[in-house]
């Protein structure tokens, strides 16, 4: 596809934007259980009037849009007091979470080059729980990945194999408050003291859960201290995009103090330009998405969101009391917050998530790897409150309907093949003949439990490369 020769006028762009979006998540619903946080229609309107305020001002130079430099000085204000974080403590905005976690790692990296001069290659423990963006830092940044089981029952973090896996080669401790998966609070005290007592950085990982957290307290929550008040703490990231309902991208890296920060921050001189300043990855970058988080949040403010909190508890007490509730369902673990996930004994339970579909819900899978199995996740939000019913009347529906399809014999049969190969055979052309054994070749099956299915059946690393062969024939432009 060539560009247009001659300008399109206005009302063809709009038209043709909206025509593309007509197969998009309806997430205005309420039905919705991921990938949106939806704050209601006068939020949208005040942050996209922000955004749009701010979308052309660039952030690359705070001396050029100083009015940038004090709106990021006043969110991350807000959420070192959010957060308990001490005075001095310092941080950066963000474009979301992954950054956030990527600069903590990087942070640890460039902190051990300069007080551990010994270590060659340094590594970063991470209980299996921690979130893929720490793997994608590690991988990014050429360190190694620790990887430690968790408790099989909470899937919280296990301090004792935290500590048995500490080498003098660790820079850097993860934690979740909460783990996106399971919703669980790790033992950050426990942890903490730990970091603080063999001398390493120590970063808690509050992206979707230290917002909500604070909030979850002060309805009455027995949580156990998740952030700076715990001294071995040195570093935290939380969203402001997800249970703050600010637009993407949205999020925030807090360090104790100024000299830890120090070490996130790249500074370039060695070229012909001009001297590059980058406290975080990105370099030019919109002021929409922090002119608009500064707006939703002094919008609402604490009694907006404690509103919202309540709704939330509210919708996840009663969504967890109903799958309790549903025969053949179970939580997989106990949440501290509002992610729930569920899974069943009786029956493929990604099924479900096909029977919802048809019933306008969209729901999340989650493959069963590193010692969790496969289930269903909600990410449950303030606007899913008034839905609560519907919800839990068209899910026994579904798993009624989910109980009654046939087991397929594709999955073992797949089975059998995987266990066959060898590192050798794992090619290009043998994923593909895998994926098309599956009924997967070439294009997104009608019902995407079919590919769920297969995916959990492989190992994980064959699993992660048939999906990148998946994504790089997904991602084709067209040019005719």
């Amino acid at each position: 596809m060539a560009m247009n020769v001659k300008p399109r006028d206005e009302a063809a762009i709009f038209s043709h934007l909206k025509s593309v979006a007509a197969h998009d998540a309806p997430w205005r619903t309420g039905k919705t259980f991921a990938y949106v946080y939806d704050p209601g229609r006068d939020v949208e309107a005040i942050a996209k009037r922000a955004y749009m305020e701010f979308l052309t001002e660039n952030a690359l130079d705070p001396t050029a849009f100083p009015s940038l430099l004090r709106l990021e000085n006043e969110l991350v204000a807000y959420a070192a007091t959010h957060l308990n974080a001490p005075e001095g403590a310092a941080g950066n905005f963000t474009s979301g979470g992954t950054e956030s976690c990527m600069l903590a790692v990087k942070t640890a990296r460039d902190f051990a080059r300069a007080v551990k001069p010994e270590v060659k290659e340094p590594e970063i423990i991470l209980p299996v729980t921690a979130h893929a963006a720490f793997h994608k830092a590690a991988h990014y940044m050429g360190l190694k990945k620790v990887l430690v089981p968790v408790d099989p029952v909470t899937f919280k973090a296990d301090p004792k194999l935290i500590e048995a896996a500490i080498t003098p080669n660790t820079i850097q401790i993860v934690a979740s408050a909460v783990s996106y998966a399971h919703g669980v609070l790790d033992p950050i005290p426990e942890i903490g003291e730990i970091a603080q007592r063999r001398g390493t950085l120590f970063h808690v990982d509050g992206c979707i859960g230290g917002f909500l957290l604070p909030y979850f307290e002060r309805l009455g929550e027995k949580l156990a201290p998740f952030d700076f008040r715990v001294p071995g703490v040195t570093s935290m990231s939380m969203d402001f995009h997800k249970y703050a309902y600010c637009p993407k991208g949205a999020s925030v890296i807090l360090h104790r103090s100024k000299d830890i920060r120090r070490f996130q921050i790249f500074t370039c001189a060695e070229y012909t330009g001009y001297t590059l300043i980058n406290p975080t990855i990105l370099s030019t970058k919109s002021g929409g998405p922090l002119a608009a988080a500064w707006a939703v949040i002094n919008y609402l403010g604490d009694e907006g969101y404690m509103r919202f909190a309540t709704r939330i508890h509210e919708a996840t007490k009663k969504i967890i009391a109903g799958i309790k509730a549903t025969p053949g369902l179970k939580l997989l673990a106990e949440p501290d917050t509002n992610l729930v996930a569920f899974t069943s004994d009786e029956f493929p339970v990604f099924h479900v998530i096909d029977e919802m579909k048809k019933d306008g819900w969209l729901l999340q899978a989650q493959l069963g790897y590193m010692g969790s199995r496969d289930n269903v996740h909600l990410s449950i939000g303030q606007s899913n409150l008034e839905q609560v019913d519907d919800f839990l009347r068209d899910l026994k529906s579904a798993v009624a309907r989910a109980r009654l399809i046939p087991r397929s014999n594709v999955i073992e049969g797949l089975k059998a093949e995987v266990a066959k190969l060898g590192p050798d055979d794992m090619t290009p052309a043998t994923l593909l003949r895998l994926a098309t054994m599956a009924g997967i070749g070439g294009k997104l099956p009608e019902r995407m439990a079919d590919l769920n299915l297969a995916l959990d059946a492989l190992p994980p690393k064959l699993s992660e490369m048939a999906l990148t062969e998946f994504f790089n024939n997904m991602y084709v432009p067209r040019r005719g």
